[in-house]
């Protein structure tokens, strides 16, 4: 009896033995997964999104203040064109101007650039208008036959004795007249070259005194006409276009009283 006692104390030892490990091989084995799991640590790629409040209040700020600076720099654009476009203008108004006084200059260089040329040609003129007024129309009709008709009937030509005078192919007369044609032809040729180059002459007799165009010689009562008219034209003006080129000398109406 001890002896199957003794056996069987000692397999029951055994199978507790057996039982003891099996059961405690699983739990050393878990443990150092639970101390893995335990000791390691995972991240997210994700971004933390902060609270709802404080992303509001700084996503209304920050618009806020880019909308700020963008309109300061828009309106400083709009003044910066604003005040380019002005400029523009008045470079443009001056540059126009200068092109018409230029042009302007350009036109009258070229039309009086004979003014003195022709100032000095009038009185040329003027001698030649002299000359032929100096001769009457009457000397230019009249014959001189009825002068040699007298000198016959003197009686003291009775007494005389001729000269003889080589006969002329024409007469006095004839003379006369072709010397004052010649005279008048070269007057108006003169003044033809003066018409070409846009010099005109101008008799102001009649018209109201203008010391922009007439100079006053004398002045003289004159009944029946107005003070301030011109009554005699002693040298008749000319002008150069629109400008004068030498006033007219003349005689003015004065105040009877």
């Amino acid at each position: 009896m001890s002896f199957a006692a003794s056996s069987f104390q000692a397999f029951r030892s055994c199978t507790a033995a057996l039982s003891t490990r099996s059961l405690a091989r699983p739990a050393v084995s878990r443990c150092p997964t639970r101390l893995s799991r335990m000791g390691t640590r995972y991240y997210s790629e994700e971004k933390t999104t902060p609270a709802p409040e404080e992303t509001k209040e700084g996503a209304t700020k920050e618009p806020k203040s880019e909308c700020a600076e963008v309109e300061a720099k828009l309106k400083a654009k709009e003044e910066e064109v604003t005040d380019l476009t002005g400029r523009l203008r008045y470079l443009q108004a001056d540059f126009l101007n200068l092109q018409r006084n230029a042009a302007r200059e350009k036109e009258q260089t070229r039309d009086f650039a004979i003014t003195k040329f022709a100032g000095d040609l009038l009185e040329t003129v003027d001698v030649l208008t002299i000359a032929l007024k100096s001769v009457p129309q009457q000397a230019l009709k009249q014959p001189t036959v009825s002068l040699q008709a007298a000198s016959s009937d003197s009686p003291e030509s009775s007494h005389l004795p001729p000269t003889p005078e080589p006969p002329l192919p024409k007469d006095h007369s004839t003379y006369l007249q072709e010397l004052h044609t010649g005279v008048e032809m070269t007057q108006r040729l003169l003044l033809q070259t003066l018409f070409k180059y846009h010099v005109k002459p101008f008799d102001p007799t009649g018209d109201t005194f203008d010391p922009n165009h007439h100079e006053a010689l004398y002045q003289a009562p004159v009944p029946g006409k107005e003070p301030g008219t011109v009554i005699d034209c002693q040298k008749i003006g000319y002008k150069i276009k629109d400008r004068v080129l030498r006033a007219a000398q003349v005689g003015v109406a004065q105040d009877a009283s």
